[in-house]
């Protein structure tokens, strides 16, 4: 009879225990494999494991490391606060940690924007499928040559555009000839460092006048309007 009321005792035991260990266990969670101590801590401490973790596998170990590291020996530091019974304060050093492995090595900021900080249309009207500048067009290149000298040292785009005579892929590379030929006549004419000015062309993309008129008719003055060279003084 003892027997049986001693088996009883210890079953009542053993659920009361297991019991206890779910309860307790609220805001737990099982520890990573290769932490020693205890089968189960607070999920803030799990959680700067798993951090480390994942940035470990971003290599952030690698591109940082005296960071990592630091944030590392923090993680550590908590676990031994904790096994020393200061629950809550492993609690705030583990989120403190997570904080500081989230913001490992941060990209760095993107450089400013350049920005137009003024611009000269002039019409150097190209001849259809040319990039020639004409001598008719001497006038109008030497606005861009004093306007440009009123920048030293700044850096130039030119923009290069035609009408929509020919294919596409062909007026694109016709447009980035016609603002070649315009660089080289301002570097030619010493209006600007060679290092200073670069070329791009849009082709017919960005007309500024009709090609054709309301009724679908050729329009010759807004085609030699659209064959055009754009300079832009840009910011540092």
């Amino acid at each position: 009879m003892q027997a049986i009321t001693a088996k009883r005792v210890l079953i009542v035991v053993i659920a009361v225990f297991s019991l206890s260990l779910m309860v307790g266990c609220s805001g737990m969670e099982k520890k990573p494999a290769y932490r020693s101590g205890y089968l189960y801590y607070p999920t803030a401490l799990v959680n700067a494991d798993r951090a480390l973790d994942e940035a470990r596998m971003a290599g952030k170990d690698r591109e940082c490391p005296a960071e990592f590291n630091a944030a590392k020996d923090m993680v550590d530091r908590a676990y031994e606060i904790y096994m020393a019974c200061r629950t809550q304060e492993a609690i705030d050093m583990a989120q403190e940690a997570i904080g500081k492995i989230r913001a490992l090595c941060p990209s760095p900021p993107p450089l400013p924007a350049a920005r137009v900080i003024d611009r000269l249309t002039i019409h150097v009207n190209f001849d259809f499928d040319k990039s020639d500048v004409r001598e008719a067009d001497v006038a109008e290149l030497k606005k861009a040559i004093d306007f440009v000298r009123k920048y030293p040292g700044t850096e130039v785009k030119l923009e290069g555009h035609t009408d929509s005579k020919g294919t596409e892929e062909y007026n694109q590379k016709l447009s980035e000839r016609r603002a070649e030929a315009v660089r080289q006549y301002l570097i030619k004419e010493g209006a600007v460092d060679e290092a200073m000015i670069s070329a791009t062309g849009y082709g017919e993309l960005r007309p500024i006048a009709p090609n054709t008129t309301q009724d679908g008719k050729d329009n010759p003055e807004g085609r030699a309007e659209n064959r055009r060279v754009e300079i832009l003084i840009i910011s540092e």
